[in-house]
């Protein structure tokens, strides 16, 4: 609380609409090494960002991105998974295996959104966005892979 207090003292967006100012989304993992608009030169209030696991285009990110290009300024949509991601260095038994160890219970129900090749799954993301019939032809796409020991992106699609 203390730390939002001083956050909040200077705080610049107030009043602000929601829109993406820099007409950017970003579909990203959660994971805490990416600084997802830093990473791409961008400030608060520039860019849309969704991040789940692995950073891939679910139903729900595909929600986010056809309001973010509808309601909220969006002509360029990144999908960026990361290097060392968990999501594409495991097996679907070993994660549930790791949350079973951690909760203390059978984790062997839940669904977790494990990568087995990154690049293909990629392609297929990017593709998902493309062909969204409620994403027109004009809004860039672009498919990068984020290197979380150099902080580089490499533009696969």
């Amino acid at each position: 609380m203390a730390a939002n207090r001083e956050w909040a003292e200077d705080f610049g967006l107030s009043g602000f609409d929601g829109i993406a100012r820099a007409g950017v989304a970003l579909v990203t993992c959660m994971d805490s090494r990416i600084d997802p608009l830093r990473m791409i030169g961008l400030e608060p209030g520039d860019a849309k960002i969704f991040r789940n696991p692995g950073g891939r285009v679910t139903p729900q990110a595909l929600e986010a991105l056809v309001l973010g290009v509808h309601l909220l300024n969006v002509s360029r949509i990144l999908v960026i998974p990361h290097t060392r991601c968990a999501m594409a260095s495991s097996t679907l038994t070993e994660i549930r295996e790791r949350v079973s160890a951690s909760a203390g219970q059978d984790a062997s129900w839940q669904t977790f959104g494990v990568v087995s090749d990154q690049r293909a799954s990629l392609r297929d993301d990017v593709h998902a966005v493309v062909s969204h019939p409620l994403i027109p032809d004009t809004v860039k796409v672009g498919g990068f892979l984020y290197d979380v020991d150099s902080g580089l992106l490499e533009r696969l699609v």
